[in-house]
Parts: C-alpha cells; sequence; structure tokens
C-alpha cells in the first residue's frame, strides 16, 4: 500500500520537489485519491530506465551482426510434408493431453478504429458482425470438441479496458466456453517521464502513465499467479497470440508440433514481407542468435537485401505468434523481468503549473515479447500464408484495416468452398463459422458431398 511517508520518499530520492508541491496542495480527499493512484508504480524501475535513456542517447549501442535465419517454410515436397504431417500429429498429442492453454494480449481500445469499448469486442465478421473475442472464444471451443481437450484461455486486459472486459465475457456468457477455464490479468503500467527527468501529471490525482508493453504479458501472468496455476493443471505450452488479428489458427496443432520437434522454448510464425518497403518486424539472426527486428532498427541495406535470385533476403514477417514453455516463462521471471524496456518519445497532454493543460514530450518504457526469443536456449521459426492467417486490424481505413480484415476472411472462406467444388461469383461474401469448420478439410468433410448454391451472401452455422 502507497503510504504518504512512502510517497514523500521516493520523491525526494528522485528529486520530484514540483510533485511534492502538487500534492502539499490538495485538499485531504484529493490527497487519498493521489496515494492511491500511485499505488502499483515502480518509480525505482522507471527512474532506472531513465538514467539507461539517457545514457544509451550519448552512446548508441550497435544492434550487431546480422544475418539470415532458418525458417520452415511451407512444404513444397513430399518430405516436407511428411514432416508437416508428423508435427500435426504431435501437436494434436498436446492437445488431447491438456497440455496446451492460450493467452492472448487485449489490452487496446478500439479507439483507432472508431468504436468506443475494448478491442476485442469490435465486431469484425463479414456477415455476422461477430466480434474478436467471439471468433478466437468459438474457434478454442471448437478445437477443445476436436481433441476432447480443456484448453484454459488467458486474456491479458489493461488499466483502462480491464471492468470492460471481464463485463463483455460475462455478458456474452464466456462465448460457450466454461467460465473456470477462463482467466484475466491486468498488463503492467509504469509512470511517463519528461526528457528533463520529471515525473508528469495526468490530472491532480493521477500520474501520467504507460503500459509496459506485450512483452510484460510474460510478466504479468507470472507476477498474477497465473502461470503457477497453469503449471500444476500440467499446462507445459503457452499459445500467444494478439486480439487484432482475426485470422489466427487458434492452437494450430502443426505449429506446437513443429515447436515440440525442435525442442523449442519459444517458437514464431512469419509470413513472407509483400516488399522490401513493408513496415513490420523481421525474423533474422544478430550475432547468430535468432531474433525478431523492428523495420525501424534495421537500415535500407538489410531491408532491401536480396539473395542471387533477387528475392527479398531478409522476408519473414512478424506475425506477434508465438508458442512458449511455460517452464521458459518461468525463467524469464526468475531473477527480476529478463526482457529489456525500450525507451519511446511521444507528445502528451499534462497537468502544468496553476492547473493547466500543457503538451510536451514525454517518454514511455515498455518491453515487447519478440526480445525473448534470443534468450531461450532452442527455438523455432514456421513460415504460414498470409492470406491464411494474417490480417491484422490496427487502422481505421485503408490497410490493416476491418474491410482489408473482413476481405480477407471472406476470402479464406470463399477458396474452401472452390476446395469443395462450390462456385462463389464475384461480389459475394462468405463467413464459416469455427464451431462449423476451422479448416478447409474439415469443412469439405462436414458438407458430406453436398454442394449448396451460393448465389448470395451466405453464413455456414454451427
Amino acid at each position: 500500500m502507497m503510504t504518504e511517508a512512502k510517497l514523500f520518499s521516493l520523491l525526494r530520492k528522485y528529486n520530484q520537489d514540483h510533485i511534492l508541491d502538487h500534492y502539499h496542495a490538495l485538499p485531504p480527499e484529493g490527497r487519498r485519491g493521489f496515494l492511491q493512484g500511485s499505488e502499483g508504480l515502480d518509480f525505482d524501475l522507471t527512474f532506472s530506465l531513465y538514467r539507461d535513456a539517457v545514457g544509451a542517447k550519448k552512446a548508441p549501442v550497435a544492434v550487431g551482426a546480422i544475418g539470415p535465419a532458418p525458417i520452415i517454410t511451407i512444404p513444397k515436397d513430399p518430405a516436407g510434408e511428411k514432416d508437416r504431417l508428423e508435427a500435426c500429429r504431435t501437436g494434436e498429442t498436446l492437445l488431447r493431453e491438456n497440455k496446451v492453454a492460450v493467452l492472448i494480449v487485449a489490452g487496446g481500445q478500439g479507439s483507432r478504429l472508431g468504436f468506443d469499448g475494448p478491442k476485442g469486442a469490435f465486431p469484425i465478421s463479414p456477415i455476422r458482425n461477430k466480434t474478436l473475442f467471439c471468433l478466437f472464444c468459438e474457434s478454442l471451443k471448437a478445437m477443445s470438441l476436436r481433441y476432447g481437450a480443456r484448453i484454459p484461455l488467458v486474456v491479458m486486459t489493461s488499466e483502462q479496458n480491464d471492468r470492460e472486459t471481464r463485463a463483455y465475457f460475462e455478458s456474452c456468457r464466456y462465448f460457450g466456453l466454461d467460465r473456470h477455464d477462463v482467466f484475466f490479468f491486468q498488463q503492467g503500467m509504469l509512470p511517463s517521464i519528461s526528457p528533463e527527468g520529471k515525473l508528469i501529471l495526468k490530472d491532480t490525482t493521477h500520474f501520467f502513465t504507460n503500459p509496459d508493453g506485450h512483452g510484460g504479458s510474460l510478466k504479468g501472468i507470472h507476477d498474477s499467479g497465473l502461470l503457477k496455476q497453469l503449471t500444476a493443471r500440467g499446462i507445459t505450452q503457452l499459445f500467444y497470440c494478439q486480439v487484432d488479428n482475426p485470422l489466427v489458427k487458434m492452437v494450430d496443432p502443426v505449429f506446437l508440433g513443429y515447436h515440440r520437434m525442435a525442442g523449442s522454448e519459444m517458437s514464431t510464425k512469419v509470413v513472407r514481407r509483400k516488399n522490401v518497403e513493408e513496415k513490420v518486424g523481421v525474423y533474422v539472426t544478430v550475432d547468430g542468435k535468432e531474433a525478431i527486428l523492428e523495420y525501424s532498427d534495421l537500415d535500407g541495406r538489410h531491408m532491401q537485401a536480396v539473395d542471387a535470385d533477387g528475392k527479398i533476403l531478409y522476408w519473414g514477417g512478424n506475425t506477434a505468434i508465438h508458442i512458449l514453455d511455460l517452464s521458459f516463462i518461468e525463467r524469464l521471471n526468475l531473477h527480476g523481468f529478463a526482457l529489456p524496456y525500450h525507451r519511446a518519445a511521444r507528445p502528451v497532454e499534462a497537468l502544468g503549473s496553476g492547473g493547466s493543460v500543457t503538451k510536451m514530450e514525454g517518454w514511455k518504457f515498455e518491453t515487447f515479447v519478440f526480445d525473448a526469443i534470443p534468450l531461450a536456449t532452442k527455438t523455432c521459426c514456421m513460415e504460414v500464408v498470409r492470406e491464411e492467417e494474417f490480417s491484422p486490424v490496427k487502422n481505421g481505413d485503408g490497410v490493416d484495416s476491418p474491410y482489408t480484415a473482413r476481405l480477407a476472411m471472406s476470402n479464406l472462406f470463399g477458396r474452401w468452398l472452390e476446395e469443395a467444388g462450390i462456385e462463389v461469383p464475384p461480389g459475394i461474401l462468405v463467413e464459416i463459422s469455427p464451431l462449423f469448420a476451422t479448416d478447409k478439410e474439415q469443412f469439405v468433410s462436414r458438407l458430406n458431398g453436398k454442394v449448396p448454391s451460393v448465389e448470395e451472401d451466405t453464413y455456414f452455422g454451427e
């Protein structure tokens, strides 16, 4: 619990006299609110990161020697197909033995999409307008039924959307999942700080804070006690994805199988970059260790590099879909959280002197989940088809928007129909519920030889 004495000691330690003056000017009720709003914030970590960031600005750290990474490509011959089949069988065994849980990172709001609420509650499917959460949960339920498995779902929320997300799941009756297999924890928050090393006020009783990044999910699942609970249930693998990609192939047995067969502690799915200009994290090696580098950390020489055949050399684009061993996540938290923090500058509207709102620059510190890859003893990377598994919803319109995601879903389902011998006229939308089929093979099997006519927007439901 944050006490007045503890707060004063922290503020004096880091020369935050402006915050002390502000606190003393508050009425008793405001002081209580300020102490409550300060609870759980790690000021020591923030100022340690600030000192490191100031030092890094003076002496930039080189990225290291970059090279191509080994990636399991989409099978092109019988040997590749044989390996894929073995991986599928291995992954299916993991599912049947109840060794797999799912973590969905869902701390964001839908504000960039013009939606007032958690991003996971955004309606996205082409015909029925099912939400992102609904699609994920229906897929998880379908896979649970398919393999006779109990697959726990863990959802990382944020301070901003935790209450609303929990209420949404409750109102939707957990989308048919067993509520005792659905868990939530909040993403960690860190105080933002000015370039001069001063804490920033959001309002009279709250510091300006920022989420600790999607890498914080690996800290939060540990600190919440959920990692220990999953381990006690016999879970060994955690399937990780972010809430903004409706094409995620939930607990993909092939991916699980490759992960297990490689003895990997952390595995990644990638897609081929569209072109050398695509702004996406890239799977590479850095000083011989597999890693993902943000496009902003790769210079033009590497981003535009091609091989002898003129094809993109560093082609593995990050999909933010991973599998992690629970024992690896435990090790990342064994002696304090192991992932590095990154500094980002952003404009903020803060409470200035005299209670006025002031625009200024704020520094935030966050972690990236893919920074765990170089820390793993063994890793694995698997190529998937972009059109089948990757269409994130990040922007209100244009690329990576609801329009492009709905179109990608409809086109994928349309190809399933064509595989079943069903003609889909141009302009027709198609939606297939995960509870009807989770892949084209199951879809064809469910049709049982029937060839329905598709002359208008068509939905195949559970």
